[in-house]
C-alpha cells in the first residue's frame, strides 16, 4: 500500500503533467479584463456570457478579473450566431427535439502587442413537447449549454497556443495543432 502512495504522485507529476491554467497564464498572463459585446438580438444571453467566461477566467485560467487600465490581457468576447436546428420529428411532422448552436468570436489583445482572432462553436440538444414551441426557459437554459461549451472550447484553444508558445522542437504536434486551431 505503500508503494501505492508513492508511485501515484510520482506518476502525474513525473510525467510532465501540467494543467491548462499554466498554459493559458503563458498566453493571457495573472491580469485579464473581459470585454463582452452585448448583443441586441439576444442581451440576456450576453449576460449569461460575460458572467460564465468571467467565472472560467477566475476558475480555469486562475486568473484575476481587473479593470482594463491594470490588465495583461483584454478578452473580448461576441456572439457571433445563435441557432436552433430541429433534430427529428413526431408521426405527425411536429419537431420533438432540437440542436442548439452558438458562435462566439473571441479576441484577445495582450499588453505586448501580441493579439489573436477565432471563433468557438457549442452545441446543445433537447427534447420539446410534441405540438409546442420552444419555451423562453428551454430556449435560454440551451443558450446556456450550448455557451458553456463554447467556452470550454476557448479554454482549450488558448492553452494549445501557450503550448505552441513553447519552443516546440516536435513540428508534426504543432501541425496538428495549427490544423486545430484553424
Amino acid at each position: 500500500m505503500k508503494l501505492i502512495y508513492f508511485l501515484l504522485p510520482l506518476l502525474f507529476f513525473g510525467c510532465g503533467y501540467k494543467p491548462s491554467s499554466v498554459y493559458t497564464k503563458r498566453v493571457l498572463g495573472e491580469n485579464i479584463h473581459v470585454n463582452i459585446s452585448i448583443s441586441r438580438k439576444v442581451p440576456k444571453n450576453s449576460v449569461l456570457i460575460k458572467d460564465a467566461v468571467n467565472e472560467a477566467v477566475v476558475g480555469r485560467f486562475d486568473a484575476k478579473l481587473v479593470k482594463k487600465k491594470d490588465a495583461d490581457t483584454n478578452l473580448i468576447v461576441s456572439i457571433g450566431s445563435v441557432s436552433f436546428t430541429p433534430l427529428s420529428y413526431d408521426k405527425d411532422g411536429y419537431a420533438i427535439s432540437y440542436k442548439t448552436k452558438v458562435v462566439l468570436n473571441v479576441r484577445y489583445k495582450t499588453r505586448k502587442g501580441e493579439s489573436k482572432s477565432f471563433s468557438t462553436t457549442g452545441e446543445f440538444d433537447f427534447p420539446i413537447e410534441a405540438n409546442s414551441v420552444i419555451s423562453d426557459t428551454k430556449r435560454f437554459e440551451a443558450i446556456k449549454y450550448a455557451s458553456g461549451d463554447a467556452i470550454n472550447e476557448i479554454i482549450s484553444k488558448i492553452s494549445i497556443i501557450g503550448i505552441m508558445s513553447k519552443e516546440n522542437k516536435n513540428t508534426v504536434v504543432r501541425s496538428r495543432i495549427k490544423i486545430y486551431l484553424e
